[in-house]
């Protein structure tokens, strides 16, 4: 049966028993958020940009997400109430403004540390940087709103509230430009607040951080009045951008700062922010200053300080020199510092979040987090399939879409691959040891997994770092498009502003367009600013951003732009033609395109537009070359911005659309849409694939994840919804001798059930008197393999203690309104057993169906439903039919003998306890009647009798699991665990198995013969005399 952990209450009827599975990887991906609790040194939380809210309770070792279900995505601060440490804050929006940054979802509250949550407003504040709490009331606390990164708004500044959020008051505001991204309250007295703020401004083509506005604010009356300190003395005078500040707990006298400017740098003040002088102006402190410029005060010495940037640096002397403290991972965003002990610390990075005792002389791993922001993802041929992508501020990966190992898919399944973080990463489509990716600055690489060579193949290896796109011969943005052609597996794409062919693996390379884009060179200049320049090619525009060859025909090729525009050319590149959408705005991001899969002019393209802060989603259908478009975006919401398109290729007009809050599924072509959430957690998306029958899903904050069996997409309909039962055909279904799943995975992503994946959707639960069966057949058989009901047989309901290998036939059929679903794991029914059994090595389990055709059969009171399906061998195995075959039979046929061994055993214990009985009865009157002494002496020869072959077949000492190493094993268990030794693998059986199973059948049939002796000799000739004697005959059923 389905997983149970899994909420499906709020599921749709027609979808409920599908579910998503986490892939991984399991490696962190930033965090800007942490929170600890002053008299808790188990118990930290931290917030994802992209992935919600996770929280420990043993210092790290492991964690568990506690926003799901409620909010999800980018968490811009987390805090806990030092009074309450049930009562917690978390804002939306990350500070770490990147160009692919997501906004968040307000201000969320939680009385029963992250159980359950209440949302509490400023739902447009988009990006919250900081939270504070009154040390004595929880219910008081304060926000630092940067509001909207990407246009002017009026939801940003400081806001306070009284009553837990359930009000808000904005009590500083500068003007609708810049936003309040830094708040401190003095750990001494909580009526005395610092609040810096910042200009920040993003484009589709630019950043710009500083300016008017921008600068420190101080209030000594809870925020009802504030003064500005930005010119105060010994503070720079010029333009002024992002800045942080820290208050000493052992002298609130003492702030420090840390501040984007010519002549910035760290300051500290000794006078509560009235004058300041400059401690540091190191550049390896304030370096690309808009995504760190973070400062925080020892808690337990006035000159101790440590900022965050690139490293994690730490100051004993005032901030006038600094060391740095190793982390888990670079690029580091917040600390939280116990105030009680100054070594006991949480901080985050790009790699996650990490807990110290000793002030990061050691530190938590970040190994246990599956918060990885996955720019792309494509899959390769092999068996199982791999994802690939690139894994922001970690390496490219290639990842198993199951495990080829074990029972969940751990690090032995995933690997580093070509390019970097950034890239799009593809396989060769006939080798999939072999990898191009992609990463910033036109990176290109190319890794042969098989040999282990690397070679770079980049289109025009010329360094752009630092130059803004104007000045570049070509433009290649952040995440430029690479594709191996689908017509050949040499050939392969890459786009910067125009797009580029290779049939040589890169040796050379072909221009294959003129530019595809806008070419507004106003749109150019150098990224950054007034301050500091940023020129990564993140903010690289006029660049091709999606394209897609069609299938249909060669030659047909499709691209977008980040500048808005889409072409398409039918001649190889010979000639272009610009086929933009009319309904796309004018300087939309194309994040994706799309082939149709059934018409040769046909594509759908996936459009962006929130870096011009417009959060609409812009989906387009086109079926005639691009002549004509249909905007296909009704029952999307109009706040989520769609990233990415994709058709289905096994049914028309089924379609996914991926968008920055969830995913949605359309069955007539994009006129209407419904949600294809279930059990996925709130996270960007940032595309998809398909592979087959099984959806894949990359997304900005919780790596990757997998919908199996789309068949029921496929089929579902008027025939399937409005019938009282419809069984759904199963897809085909290997035979696998690995990879099966584990339903517990610690720090590892989730394999699929080895097995057929049987969905049933019922109109209305059956009434309790209403039979339903769920039976498998093979091929035409008239006998099912197996049948299932939703209740035990009365004689089977007997505790059973669980176990891993325990048989299917302990699972039930769920009968909810609505879809279900049953997974048979391909094994047949395992001998039959009796009790207090122990074994070593049992196999309690039957033999691996074969390879080949099969059928289920759904029966609901008079209907009854059938479908077929395949079972195909492991396309790894070199295993015949025969071979198949052999094994199976061997199995099957020693099963089959412990079966009657054991039938035997019921009958013996059940003979031998008729016969106790009667011993007692016998022996009051033996003394004093020969005839009854006689007797009773024949009764134990019986006894004498049936005894040895028993403990012949079984160990019958055996009372406890490890008992078989005191006591020698029997028959039954000799044969048991050669059926398992012949269960491994997908071979037939050895000579020596063979031989091995024939001496210990033969010796088991021996005692099976004497056993028949008694019933048809011995037992026959004691119930004559008992008969005439007048007393109740001997049974020798085993019922």
């Amino acid at each position: 049966s389905y997983s149970a952990e899994i909420d499906r209450s709020e599921f749709p009827d027609n979808l409920k028993a599908m579910e998503w599975r986490e892939v991984g990887p399991y490696r962190g991906g930033r965090s800007a958020a942490v929170a600890g609790i002053p008299d808790d040194r188990n118990t930290y939380y931290f917030g994802s940009t992209g992935g919600g809210v996770w929280k420990t309770q043993n210092a790290g070792q492991s964690w568990r997400n506690v926003s799901d279900g409620y909010y999800g995505g980018s968490i811009g601060a987390v805090a806990v109430s030092a009074w309450d440490p049930n009562v917690v804050y978390v804002g939306g929006g990350e500070k770490t403004v990147r160009g692919n940054v997501s906004p968040g979802d307000g201000m969320w509250r939680s009385t029963d540390a992250g159980d359950t949550w209440s949302r509490i407003g400023l739902t447009d504040s988009q990006h919250i940087s900081r939270i504070r709490i009154h040390p004595r009331n929880p219910d008081h606390v304060y926000a630092a709103v940067m509001g909207h990164l990407f246009g002017p708004s009026e939801e940003r500044g400081v806001y306070r509230s009284k009553d837990g959020g359930q009000n808000w008051e904005q009590v500083l505001f500068v003007n609708n430009e810049v936003g309040a991204v830094d708040l401190v309250m003095d750990p001494t007295n909580p009526r005395i607040l610092y609040a810096s703020f910042w200009r920040i401004l993003r484009t589709p083509y630019s950043l710009e951080s500083g300016g008017d506005g921008s600068g420190i604010f101080k209030s000594v009356d809870g925020g009802d009045t504030w003064e500005e300190l930005t010119r105060n003395e010994g503070l720079p005078q010029g333009v002024v951008g992002i800045s942080g500040i820290a208050v000493s707990p052992t002298n609130n006298k003492n702030v420090y700062a840390i501040i984007e400017a010519e002549d910035g740098g760290v300051f500290r003040s000794r006078d509560g922010g009235k004058t300041w002088e400059q401690t540091s102006e190191d550049r390896n402190l304030r370096q690309r200053a808009w995504y760190y410029t973070r400062i925080y005060a020892d808690t337990a010495d006035e000159d101790s300080v440590y900022v965050l940037n690139v490293r994690f640096h730490y100051s004993k002397d005032g901030g006038k020199s600094f060391s740095t403290i190793d982390v888990p991972h670079g690029d580091n965003h917040d600390l939280w510092i116990d105030p009680g002990d100054p070594l006991r610390m949480i901080q985050s990075n790009d790699g996650g979040a990490n807990v110290s005792f000793d002030r990061g002389a050691t530190w938590s791993l970040q190994s246990n987090q599956p918060t990885a922001q996955m720019y792309r993802v494509s899959t390769d041929n092999d068996f199982p399939y791999r994802l690939l992508g690139g894994q922001q501020d970690n390496s490219a990966v290639r990842i198993r879409s199951r495990s080829a190992f074990g029972g969940s898919i751990g690090v032995r399944d995933w690997e580093p691959t070509a390019g970097g973080e950034s890239g799009h990463i593809v396989a060769k489509p006939d080798d999939p040891d072999i990898v191009v990716g992609g990463s910033y600055g036109g990176y290109l690489r190319l890794i042969n997994h098989r040999t282990g060579s690397v070679r770079s193949i980049d289109v025009w290896p010329d360094n752009p770092m630092g130059w803004g796109a104007a000045e570049l011969k070509y433009r290649f943005q952040w995440n430029f498009p690479i594709a191996f052609s689908v017509h050949d597996p040499d050939v392969l794409y890459v786009a910067a502003d125009v797009l580029f062919r290779t049939d040589d693996m890169g040796q050379s390379w072909e221009t294959i367009s003129p530019d595809l884009t806008r070419n507004d060179k106003t749109k150019m200049g150098s990224s950054g600013g007034p301050i500091t320049k940023d020129n990564t090619s993140i903010e690289y525009y006029g660049t091709i951003f999606a394209m897609a060859e069609s299938h249909h025909e060669k030659g047909v090729i499709w691209t977008g732009s980040d500048d808005g525009r889409v072409h398409v050319t039918r001649n190889d590149g010979d000639r272009w033609q610009d086929v933009t959408p009319g309904g796309l705005p004018e300087w939309a991001q194309v994040n994706s395109i799309d082939i149709h899969p059934f018409e040769r002019g046909g594509a759908y393209v996936a459009a962006t537009g929130y870096k011009s802060d417009d959060f609409r989603p812009y989906l387009f259908r086109t079926t005639d070359w691009g002549k004509s478009w249909q905007e296909i975006t009704d029952g999307i919401p109009t706040d989520e911005f769609t990233r990415v398109v994709r058709a289905d290729p096994d049914r028309r007009g089924l379609l996914y659309a991926g968008t920055e809050k969830a995913i949605y599924y359309s069955l007539d072509d994009g006129k209407s849409w419904s949600s294809l959430q279930l059990n996925l957690p709130v996270s960007p998306i940032t595309d998809l694939a398909i592979k087959e029958k099984e959806l894949i899903v990359a997304t900005q904050g919780r790596g990757y994840w997998i919908l199996d069996d789309l068949n029921v997409l496929h089929q579902i309909g008027p025939e399937a919804t409005a019938a009282d039962a419809h069984l759904y055909a199963p897809r085909d279904s290997y035979r696998l001798t690995a990879g099966g799943r584990s339903e517990n995975p610690v720090n590892a992503g989730t394999n699929p059930p080895i097995g057929v994946v049987l969905h049933y959707a019922l109109a209305a639960e059956p009434s309790p008197d209403t039979e339903i069966t769920l039976s498998v057949y093979e091929d035409r058989s008239a006998e099912p393999i197996w049948t299932w009901t939703r209740e035990l047989e009365s004689d089977e309901e007997e505790e059973t203690e669980s176990s891993p290998n325990d048989p299917p036939d302990l699972a039930l059929l769920s009968t909810e309104q609505g879809l279900n679903r049953f997974v048979w794991d391909l094994r047949y029914p395992g001998m039959e057993r009796f009790d207090d059994l122990i074994m070593w090595a049992d196999m309690r389990e039957g033999p691996k169906a074969v390879p080949g055709t099969y059928r289920a059969e759904l029966t609901v009171g008079s209907t009854v439903r059938d479908v077929e399906f395949e079972i195909l061998a492991d396309p790894r195995s070199t295993s015949s039919a025969a071979d198949y075959r052999a094994q199976f039979d061997f199995i099957i046929d020693t099963r089959n003998l412990l079966s009657r061994a054991h039938g035997e055993v019921r009958k013996i214990r059940k003979l031998r306890g008729q016969l106790e009985a009667l011993q007692g009865r016998l022996e009051v009157d033996a003394e004093s009647d020969s005839r009854v002494a006689d007797l009773l002496e024949e009764v134990s020869l019986l006894i004498d009798t049936v005894t040895p072959i028993e403990e012949s077949i079984y160990q019958t000492q055996n009372e406890s699991r490890q008992d078989p190493l005191n006591y020698p094993v029997r028959l039954n268990n000799k044969l048991t665990s050669l059926m398992r030794t012949v269960d491994v693998g997908e071979s037939r059986p050895t000579r020596g198995a063979e031989g091995v199973r024939d001496e210990l059948s033969a010796a088991l049939e021996s005692e099976l013969q004497l056993i028949d002796d008694v019933w048809t000799q011995h037992v026959p000739a004691l119930n004559s005399e008992i008969q005439a004697m007048g007393i109740d005959l001997v049974s020798i059923s085993d019922e």
